[in-house]
């Protein structure tokens, strides 16, 4: 195996990792990742269109944001508003109830990151990040994540 191919392979399994580990901690809320990337979004940027909510989406690239949105808001999690400045727009925000869950996700999500700090265990970041951000400019995830900024 090459180095190019083994970064592929440990990038892989970095985000499987990362992934699974996200999971398990959303499970008990009921949640999927996408969900809970969506309630966070929404948390940091409500309202937003449906549209709006997709282009910050970096999640599972299958996964539609229409029906993330359509299983919180059957959920009771998040409203959809005619958008009152265009009536042909929706928009999405939390509920009370999707505000209250969308804090425990960042409960989860902080653990996570807790975690992953344990296991990178002060080494330098930075140079690995830049390699990363280069790897994914030109994707779309890339590009999700970059319009957060």
């Amino acid at each position: 195996m090459n180095e190019i191919e083994e970064l592929r392979y440990l990038i892989l399994a970095v985000q499987r990792e990362g992934n699974r580990m996200l999971a398990a901690g959303l499970r008990p809320l009921g949640l999927t990742p996408a969900q809970g990337e969506a309630l966070g979004l929404l948390a940091d940027r409500e309202p937003l269109s449906l549209n709006g909510l997709g282009e910050l989406l970096v999640c599972e690239s299958g996964t539609s944001p229409s029906r993330i949105v359509d299983r919180l808001v059957g959920a009771g999690l998040v409203l959809r508003e005619t958008d009152p400045a265009d009536r042909r727009h929706v928009l999405l925000s939390l509920t009370p109830e999707g505000r209250k869950l969308a804090k425990r996700v960042r409960g989860v999500e902080a653990s996570l990151h807790q975690a992953l700090t344990e296991r990178i265990g002060g080494r330098p970041i930075a140079p690995t990040v830049r390699l990363l951000r280069a790897l994914a400019a030109d994707s779309p995830s890339g590009q999700a994540l970059a319009r957060r900024k």
